[in-house]
């Protein structure tokens, strides 16, 4: 995707395309791009937005809009997503992914590859899902995750998610890898809380990388130093 690295071109409204960093959060990224347009262009005040959160303890595809082109950040956040997604079975966490210790463990060596195969087939299609507890969801005007960290028993309403498709990658169990084709919406955490359910046993997310929005890949987005590098070597040029 081209980008047009002068103060015209951000104002006018750029989409980029960013590799965000493990441990980061979405808005590190966007505070990040904010920073370097103001300390390399000079531009004080510019809109800048991500188009979807991804949580720190994933990476991969974040979509950053600036100027005129935040407007179309309510349409990008509704384009269907890819992550590729690392579970282990035979463990839960209360976060359902590595944030949190975990708090209870369960059989996995009944689990044979196909039928792991066969499980993850099921998830394919309108699935009732209910949203992990440590979320940015609101309850009551309040962020479900500030909640479940000051130890308050909170109930997440379930809601129907859809996943176009589910591709096993890799298997060494109680660890294993697979692709998710999903809608907005779907909690990739909750998925494997559910896999490892449906496989008689628990699970938890291990690692998660974004690598598509819409028809946005991961293969043509920069690293946020490579974006910072473009667009100090544009003001010397």
């Amino acid at each position: 995707m081209e980008i047009n690295y002068s103060v015209e071109g951000f104002k006018e409204g750029q989409i980029l395309l960013i590799n965000k960093p493990l441990h980061w959060t979405s808005f590190d990224v966007v505070n990040k791009i904010r920073i370097s347009l103001r300390n390399h262009l000079g531009i004080k005040k510019i809109k800048v937005g991500h188009a979807g959160t991804l949580d720190p303890l994933a990476s991969g595809l974040v979509i950053v809009c600036t100027g005129k082109s935040t407007k179309k950040i309510e349409m990008l956040q509704g384009k269907e997503k890819e992550y590729i997604a690392s579970v282990q079975v035979g463990a839960t966490t209360p976060s359902q992914d590595l944030e949190t210790e975990i708090d209870e463990r369960f059989p996995w060596e009944h689990i044979a590859e196909a039928s792991l195969e066969e499980v993850l087939k099921t998830f394919e299609g309108d699935v009732e899902q209910v949203p992990p507890v440590f979320s940015a969801l609101k309850i009551n005007g309040k962020k479900a995750y500030d909640l479940a960290r000051k130890g308050e028993d909170i109930k997440m309403k379930s809601r129907i998610v859809n996943i176009r498709e589910m591709e096993l990658l890799e298997s060494h169990l109680p660890d294993f890898k697979f692709r998710v084709t999903c809608s907005k919406g779907t909690y990739i955490r909750s998925l494997a809380r559910d896999i490892g359910e449906k496989l008689n046993s628990g699970g938890h997310l291990t690692g998660l990388i974004r690598t598509r929005i819409g028809e946005f890949n991961i293969e043509d987005a920069l690293e946020i130093e490579e974006f910072q590098k473009k667009i100090a070597e544009s003001v010397t040029n």
